[in-house]
């Protein structure tokens, strides 16, 4: 593909063109009848791109499954309850593939517990998302500069186990969009690289009913208001609201026997900014998050379009090997994302491999930037070693 098409592209991905915030459009009429745009739009949207591959392969439904290392992204309250003291985890995401080559999405999280019976954690991620080497061009196609456009963000947090079956958190977040750096240089522009801070506060409940000492059931729910925080600006006139986001999760499980357990999961989420038809994005934030949820065309109808649903389910046999599938559903009125995913785990002491696999579904405006792409993530989940006083090795 061409430069030109490239660029089109990640100008739709990265949620900007012409420097300011512009989400996906459609020609299709709104709940009014008119033809426009009713979609919610933010800037820096790489920081709701699902960075693992379990969640990835569970129709990105985990806020309430079984914590892991990458907890720290879905709801960072589930981190004290995990089995094991430490967790690391590395994801890496192809994106675009079938235009670009060079488009990726890179994802590092750990957590560390402490504390009587191990009750607090403390967590980290960073995730990069790169747009490669790209050719910048005005509405009227004609050059205006070549960059290397990136994206990152620095997570730090924190959690506490409350009682044997209650969970909260909380992660700071640095966030840095340097979404067109090849255009500052150019006479009479103003652009600037985008900075701002954001927070997630998460609660996790999960409870366990044991049966006959091998089977159990274990019901879990989950809810996190992630990124809130300032507004994000690439120049001295706009400023625009990144992904604020409330998600609301629960799952159950099932473990029939020693061998055999399956969990199923549904996740919804709702992003916590102005409708862009129906409120100014320059209003404050505290203002746009209350406003969020009056402010669909439609009234209540209008803004139960606005909730994605995931729905996941997730099979382990021996505790060794996984399957998992899942669907992931979005209103044709306010995107149409809708696609179907699958994946396979694999654990053997402390490593486990994660695979996913995208499949697109429904009618859809644009295609899926993960279609038929296959994503891996590694983990790592340990204990602390103890050296033994009598053969001095580890257990």
């Amino acid at each position: 593909m061409s430069k030109r098409i490239a660029f089109i592209g990640l100008t739709l991905i990265s949620g900007l063109t012409t420097l300011t915030s512009f989400g996906q459009t459609s020609t299709k009429a709104n709940v009014n009848g008119q033809t426009g745009t009713d979609f919610v739009t933010t800037a820096v949207p790489f920081l709701r791109i699902s960075p693992d591959a379990r969640a990835g392969a569970m129709g990105d439904a985990s806020i309430a499954v079984s914590p892991d290392a990458n907890a720290q992204y879905w709801d960072v309250a589930k981190i004290p309850f995990s089995d094991k003291k430490y967790g690391v985890s590395a994801t890496y995401t192809p994106w675009l593939k079938d235009l670009v080559p060079d488009i990726f999405l890179a994802y590092i999280a750990g957590y560390a517990k402490f504390g009587e019976n191990d009750d607090q954690a403390i967590s980290a991620s960073m995730r990069y998302f790169s747009l490669g080497n790209i050719s910048y061009t005005d509405f009227n196609a004609n050059p205006i500069g070549t960059g290397m456009p990136r994206e990152y963000s620095f997570d730090a947090g924190y959690s506490r186990r409350l009682s044997p079956y209650l969970g909260v958190g909380v992660t700071m977040r640095y966030i840095h969009s340097a979404i067109a750096s090849g255009v500052s240089a150019q006479p009479g522009t103003d652009y600037k690289p985008g900075n701002t801070l954001a927070a997630d506060l998460g609660v996790f409940y999960t409870r366990t009913k044991d049966i006959d000492g091998i089977k159990s059931r274990t019901f879990s729910f989950g809810a996190v208001a992630s990124n809130i925080g300032g507004k994000i600006s690439y120049n001295n006139t706009r400023k625009d609201f990144i992904p604020m986001n409330l998600g609301v999760g629960i799952a159950y499980t099932s473990k029939f026997d020693e061998y055999n357990a399956i969990t199923f999961a549904l996740d919804v989420n709702k992003l916590l900014v102005p409708a862009l038809n129906s409120a100014d994005t320059q209003v404050s934030v505290v203002s746009g998050i209350l406003g969020s949820f009056t402010d669909a065309p439609g009234g209540f109808s209008g803004e139960m379009k606005q909730i994605d649903v995931s729905l996941g389910a997730e099979y382990w046999y021996q505790n060794q090997f996984a399957l998992r599938a899942g669907y992931f559903y979005e209103n044709p009125d306010n995107g149409d994302r809708q696609y179907f995913t699958t994946g396979i785990g694999v654990k053997y002491n402390v490593f486990q491999l994660n695979a996913s696999y995208l499949i697109p579904s429904g009618s859809g405006i644009s295609r899926n930037p993960l279609s038929n792409t296959l994503r891996f993530s590694l983990l790592f989940a340990f204990d602390k070693l103890e050296k033994s006083a009598d053969a001095g090795s580890s257990e």
